[in-house]
This record gives C-alpha cells, sequence and structure tokens, in this order.
C-alpha cells in the first residue's frame, strides 16, 4: 500500500465531516477561514520541520511507496496530515460543542 492511498482515506474522512459540520451550519464563514489561516501555518511549518528532519536522517521513505513529488525534503504524502487536522478537528469541534452562533 503507497502512503498516497492511506492519506486518501483519512483526507476522504475529514472532508466529508468538514462538509457535514458546514451544511449543518455549525461552521460559521469566520470559523471556516480561521481553519483556512490555520491550515496554512501548518502546511508551512510541515514543509519546514519535515525537511529539516529528512535532511539529519530522522526518517526516511521507501521510494516505491512514494509519488514523488516534493515539497522541500517532504513527500507530497507529508502534507495530508496536516491537510486532515486543519479539516476534521475545527469540525468536529463545532458538531461536538454547544451551537453558539
Amino acid at each position: 500500500m503507497t502512503y498516497l492511498l492511506l492519506n486518501t482515506v483519512f483526507l476522504v474522512l475529514a472532508a466529508a465531516v468538514f462538509l457535514v459540520a458546514v451544511r449543518r451550519g455549525r461552521l460559521s464563514r469566520r470559523r471556516i477561514i480561521a481553519a483556512g489561516i490555520a491550515l496554512a501555518a501548518v502546511l508551512v511549518l510541515t514543509a519546514v520541520f519535515d525537511s529539516i528532519m529528512i535532511g539529519v536522517g530522522l526518517v526516511g521513505y521507501d521510494p516505491s511507496r512514494i509519488f514523488g513529488l516534493r515539497i522541500g525534503l517532504a513527500p507530497i504524502e507529508d502534507f495530508a496530515y496536516p491537510v486532515a487536522a486543519a479539516l476534521l478537528l475545527p469540525a468536529l469541534w463545532a458538531l461536538l460543542g454547544k451551537k453558539t452562533e
């Protein structure tokens, strides 16, 4: 199994929960913008710190299991986790918390 295929499962799940929160009116425009800003921040941090960890040899990837596209030294698959977190966490917070807006 490739990292891309594994990540697709998590991304589809996170996107589905995010869409449910949006459709139910639990995520306001302000919260969606905040999630977008948080996503941008974690993508930059992922690019920097994953490149450092890969560069110093803390983490390695089997070349036959990655897509091949990289940002810095980090394979594109590394960016699925921050994207999933930026979608899933605010959506779960909104769905499981009290409706305030």
